[in-house]
């Protein structure tokens, strides 16, 4: 599914910290498969106010911490099963290891899937120190600017001070290398009535490390994620289109 030499090839950006933005990862026919049957099964909440940082979508595991199969392969798409298959391939970690430079032979991979709902968003933040190399990527059909939910990659923690903007479209994506000054953020989700913002993160640990996203006693129980507001807004359509008939 990964065209992997588009990551392999790419070159890092250095300002304000070592970052690609790297698009064009699936062709068309792939692109369509994943945006199309983007997961909803086995979310759980994930919601933070006043700390370091705000935060708040739901998330759901694709590969666990560590793990070498796929989580809740049930409901998957075939699409989702090959693009999981290839970043538990030792091709996926030696083509990000080659653009970072980072050494990921031992490293830990966790990916995870995201919906960002209206209303969503992540504070600035730099990563945790655990982490080593994260890989975002994006899988809205469509997208506007105006409706908030970007990567932005900041200079410092003002989520203001931004250097570069990536919008969630099936097929960008963002590879962000650890560091104290890797500060990024994703602007808060204001697109009322439209299907969700959605991502993936291929996020390499350093050994010894245990998710923060599922800590070993987390008992959160998982739900299947409904996308309210696109719901809402078919609905919309439909009264129209009866008003429309009945007149």
């Amino acid at each position: 599914m990964i065209n992997l030499e588009r990551i392999a090839q790419h070159r890092l950006e250095t300002v304000p910290y070592r970052w690609a933005a790297i698009d064009d990862l699936f062709s068309p026919e792939g692109a369509a498969a994943l945006a199309a049957s983007f997961p909803c099964d086995h979310f759980k909440l994930v919601s933070g106010y006043g700390g370091e940082k705000d935060y708040e979508y739901e998330a759901r595991a694709l590969i666990s911490m560590g793990a070498s199969d796929i989580s809740h392969t049930e409901e998957l798409s075939d699409a989702w099963r090959g693009l999981a298959e290839d970043m538990l391939s030792p091709d996926y970690r030696a083509a990000v290891s080659r653009l970072t430079g980072c050494d990921l032979a031992d490293a830990l991979l966790e990916v995870n899937v995201f919906h960002y709902g209206s209303g969503a968003s992540l504070g600035p933040h730099p990563d945790l120190s655990d982490k080593i190399v994260t890989h975002a990527l994006y899988f809205n059909e469509r997208w506007n600017r105006e409706d908030g939910g970007c990567l932005t990659i900041l200079r410092s923690a003002d989520p203001a001070d931004i250097v570069a903007e990536i919008t969630p479209l099936v097929g960008h994506s963002a590879v962000l290398v650890r560091s104290e000054n890797s500060w990024h953020a994703v602007s808060r989700v204001v697109n009322e009535g439209c299907p969700s913002r959605r991502s993936l993160t291929a996020t390499f640990y350093r050994a010894g490390s245990v998710s923060t996203m599922w800590p070993p006693d987390d008992a959160t129980p998982l739900h299947r994620y409904i996308d309210t507001h696109g719901l809402a807004d078919r609905r919309a359509r439909w009264r129209r289109k009866l008003a429309s008939w009945i007149r």
